[in-house]
């Protein structure tokens, strides 16, 4: 997986995902704001935790229950919260996706929201598959015996 570029600022950061599940593939999605959301995301107070990503009857998908504050200085035209927002695909990439979530059971999982180089909001949406306990078991372990391995190569060397 790429890095983030410096150039970009980070709005949000589904953690949690990596643990819960398999992240098969990624890809970069617009998103369709509104200004007062637009202004609310430029504080960094958004969270994408409990998101996910639906394929709609209308052929597009929508980020579902993630959670932008409203913007503290505009009183009259503000946003609902948790609004179903429609996220800017290719229909190749589109077709993909839905073809992961249809026949393998896959999940569209947001990863990270930021804002790119050009200052446009982005997310990182992820192609993921459940795991089960024991998966998430050994992935703890896997870790656990990383972090004890630098800390022995760490100490050896210093």
């Amino acid at each position: 997986m790429a890095k983030l570029k410096d150039r970009t600022k980070l709005i949000a950061d589904n953690r949690k995902a990596r643990h819960n599940y398999f992240i098969e593939d990624t890809l970069e999605a617009g998103i369709m704001l509104v200004g007062t959301e637009v202004k609310a995301l430029r504080e960094g107070k958004a969270n994408i935790a409990e998101s996910y990503a639906s394929l709609e009857d209308d052929g597009a998908i929508y980020l579902i229950n993630a959670y932008i504050p409203q913007y503290d200085k505009e009183k009259r035209f503000n946003h609902d919260e948790r609004r179903r927002r429609k996220l800017l695909l290719h229909g190749r990439e589109i077709a993909r996706l839905s073809r992961g979530v249809s026949r393998e059971g896959m999940t569209l999982i947001p990863l990270r929201m930021y804002f790119n180089e050009k200052g446009l909001a982005k997310l990182e949406l992820g192609l993921a598959k459940g795991k089960k306990l024991h998966d998430k078991r050994d992935t703890d372990k896997q870790r656990d015996w990383n972090r004890q391995k630098q800390r022995v190569l760490k100490q050896g060397a210093g």
